[in-house]
């Protein structure tokens, strides 16, 4: 893509710089939008279709470690795996550049940049780097055309019985606009259950708008949901559309709703019993179309027992319920997960594995998998970047067991992931600390440094 063609989203919380890019780029590219809080970026990334992200590393409360610009690298690419980013940081050092680069990121550029090279650095992004990943395609059976269901949707991958019965009576309820609550374990792809029934649906051509209440604190939960008028508050300098507006005529879909305190249930509960909503600072309703998904991992049922969680609310939301199983319980998909992610990684990272062993898959049959298929989604994907073969092999996912225990897998700590590159590599070169250096793009200074702070 040429940069004259593309759509920039640019995140920083200084707004000097967030001008100066802006001022920038909108020469160059065909849109820029900028946004100072990356709090929003789940919903700007869902929504926003940007051909290239440029992420800042650092944020006000995290000050210089670049912890927080590796959080929401991660949160980006959960979202939208073949998503481009440039992490821009003014406390980059080699270390961290290739730290985030081994992360997902395309490229690192340092602030106070060269407008030159920046442009060049973006140019270079967009013309090569990670293609798009398109949804799956359904596939159809050659006698009568009916979904298999074996990959359908927005990567929902599905062999077992109990995932296609849940696919099975989603699709039924797409048709129609009856409310839906979706009920699942942390990981299990309720998000991505969301999107197959909007997809289905009659909205399928109008927005999918989502909404991790769980990231929305109370204080903003009105203006971000209603919207808001100009003068509002301190900070409304315009008038701005809140979230149920943004999914007119489509869907808006509500992950985490359990966390809503009850005051914020009593405020939602009124917008879906009236079917309107009206702006803070205003007291004009605007009618509201939209088609109601929400999800939660938390025992709902249980909460409205416990008068944490309004009933009648409850009553609104869950005309129809739909429960993902823990990927614990559907074995029978982990193959077919692992090597979906497997073909989406190895292209991602132009990697030359293309198999899984039978050792491998029976080892990840074995393993619980606490966090369902965003655990293994991350285990694969570390997997692809780290094995050496063209075959994954046991070792090569990190799973390690403990005594009287199955094996588990290893945390998603840096530290521990670049402890564990460290060792293939100086495995793999016999302990030549030169060419393991090389392998890993650090000098021998800087892995001899390493080698000293892990005890290896």
């Amino acid at each position: 893509m040429l940069l004259s063609e593309a759509k920039i989203l640019i995140i920083d919380d200084d707004v000097d710089v967030l001008s100066a890019a802006k001022l920038l780029l909108k020469r160059h590219a065909k849109a820029v939008d900028i946004e100072k809080n990356p709090q929003k970026l789940p919903f700007l990334v869902t929504n926003g279709d940007y051909s290239l992200i440029l992420l800042d590393m650092n944020f006000t409360r995290d000050v210089n470690s670049g912890r927080e610009g590796f959080h929401w690298l991660d949160r980006i690419l959960d979202i939208n795996p073949a998503a481009k980013v440039i992490m821009i940081t003014a406390y980059g050092d080699i270390e961290m550049a290739i730290r985030a680069i081994k992360a997902g990121a395309i490229d690192f550029v340092l602030k106070p940049w060269e407008n030159d090279k920046l442009l060049a650095t973006i140019s270079t992004a967009l013309e090569g780097g990670k293609d798009k990943v398109l949804p799956v395609a359904e596939e159809k059976t050659k006698d009568d055309g009916k979904k298999n269901n074996k990959a359908v949707g927005d990567t929902i991958v599905a062999t077992s019985e109990s995932m296609r019965q849940v696919l099975v009576t989603a699709e039924r309820v797409a048709a129609t606009d009856a409310n839906v609550i979706i009920l699942g374990e942390n990981g299990t792809g309720k998000t991505q259950l969301a999107r197959h029934v909007h997809q289905h649906s009659k909205r399928s051509d109008k927005p999918f708008v989502a909404v991790d209440l769980g990231a929305i604190s109370e204080t903003l939960f009105e203006s971000e949901l209603f919207g808001h008028v100009k003068g509002a508050f301190t900070d409304a300098k315009e008038d701005r559309a809140g979230r149920f507006e943004e999914a007119k005529g489509g869907t808006i879909f509500l992950d985490e709703i359990g966390n809503l305190t009850l005051p914020l249930q009593a405020k939602l509960l009124t917008v879906i019993q009236e079917r309107k909503v009206t702006r803070v600072g205003s007291n004009k309703p605007i009618a509201l179309d939209v088609r109601l998904i929400c999800a939660t991992n938390m025992n709902i049922e249980k909460m409205v027992n416990e008068k944490t969680f309004r009933q009648d609310l409850l009553y609104r939301i869950n005309t129809i319920e739909l429960e993902l199983p823990p990927l614990r319980d559907r074995p029978e998909d982990i193959s077919a997960l692992a090597e979906y992610y497997l073909k989406q990684y190895a292209k991602k990272y132009n990697r030359p594995v293309n198999d899984i062993s039978n050792a491998l898959v029976k080892k990840m049959q074995q393993y619980n998998w606490p966090g369902n298929i965003r655990e293994l989604q991350h285990a694969v994907e570390r997997a692809v970047i780290l094995s050496q073969e063209k075959t994954l092999q046991p070792d090569d996912l990190f799973l390690k067991s403990s005594a009287g225990q199955p094996a588990t897998a290893t945390g998603f700590d840096l530290e521990d992931m670049e402890k564990t590159m460290i060792i293939k590599a100086l495995k793999r070169f016999n302990g030549n600390i030169t060419d393991a250096a090389r392998e890993l793009g650090l000098s021998r200074a800087a892995l001899y440094r390493r080698m000293e702070k892990y005890g290896l």
